[in-house]
């Protein structure tokens, strides 16, 4: 059995009886993804599970009603069915209609966004109260947990009070590495999508103009351990200086968007900075940063940066 073979089978094991969706179906879809546009495996099945769940409005919660209470700073895997108990931090405004409600829950070790899908007609939640949520699926981008409520997800409000932890953290020394896909990107334009497309497409939606944004995705040594650290457009402009009307015009002048990360190399490796952020999954997701001067030696520093 090859491993897309395996892939289908597991997701097939993971749909209700009553789906109507046969193996060489999924085999079809994850072939496409994965030989045809060199979608990676494992995007490829989140994609045609995905697809599946929001298509038939069904997920694996119907085979599994013995689920893990877990905290929510503990999740750290996607595809994983879980029941959490939090307190509603924040509601937003949704940006589909597809979406019922999208907003933020948080228990004693952190938060996470969470998205109760329209068509579940699920109980409306309400700011700062507390709810115990039985099979929720965890999701996962770019490091980033969330997880989904959907048509089998249990909602008990509790009378209780939760005080919400702070999962921020700081990490500080040398930034050695900018690793591929930082600089000058673009994402998905639909809805409730910010995926980073690859060739002009996105993994879930297909061939897209997309919008452009600035990010780096680096790494910060401070001579004992290493930590993956993600800047957004705002963090990427303040740590570089480069505005994203700027990177645009400069992509667009050498016909090229790598000269975008080129330059973001030149202002930034080997220099020492003080970041704080949340960690999600492998990355620390910043939120604050300052530049700390008082440095070791530069250019040995910068030696081995260039050299990873």
């Amino acid at each position: 059995m090859t491993d897309l073979d395996q892939q289908a089978h597991d997701i097939h094991a993971q749909l209700p009886d009553d789906a109507d969706v046969d193996v060489d179906e999924i085999i079809d879809r994850l072939d496409t993804l994965v030989n045809q546009y060199s979608v990676p495996t494992e995007e490829a099945r989140r994609t045609v599970m995905s697809s599946y769940l929001e298509d038939t409005d069904v997920d694996a919660a119907d085979a599994q009603t013995d689920n893990q209470q877990i905290d929510i700073g503990e999740i750290n895997q996607p595809e994983q069915w879980v029941d959490v108990t939090g307190k509603i931090v924040e509601l937003w405004e949704p940006r589909s209609d597809a979406i019922g409600q999208v907003g933020l829950l948080g228990d004693e070790t952190g938060t996470i966004k969470f998205t109760a899908w329209a068509k579940s007609d699920l109980p409306t939640l309400h700011e700062d109260r507390v709810y115990q949520l039985g099979s929720v699926v965890t999701d996962e981008y770019e490091g980033d947990y969330s997880v989904k409520l959907n048509r089998t997800t249990t909602i008990n409000e509790l009378d209780l009070e939760i005080e919400v932890g702070d999962n921020t953290t700081e990490a500080e020394g040398a930034l050695v590495d900018i690793q591929g896909g930082s600089g000058l990107i673009k994402r998905c334009p639909k809805e409730d999508c910010t995926r980073v497309l690859q060739n002009g497409r996105c993994s879930e939606h297909g061939e897209a103009d997309g919008e452009f944004d600035l990010r780096i995705k680096s790494v910060i040594d401070d001579g004992e351990t290493v930590q993956d650290v993600l800047f957004n457009r705002e963090a990427t402009e303040e740590l570089t200086g480069i505005t994203l009307e700027e990177a645009q015009q400069m992509a667009m002048d050498a016909l090229d968007t790598s000269v975008v990360a080129d330059e973001m190399r030149e202002l930034t490796l080997g220099h020492y900075y003080r970041v704080t952020g949340p960690i999600m999954g492998r990355y620390l997701l910043v939120n604050e940063m300052e530049q700390i001067t008082d440095q070791p030696d530069h250019e040995e520093l910068l030696i081995k940066a260039r050299s990873m």
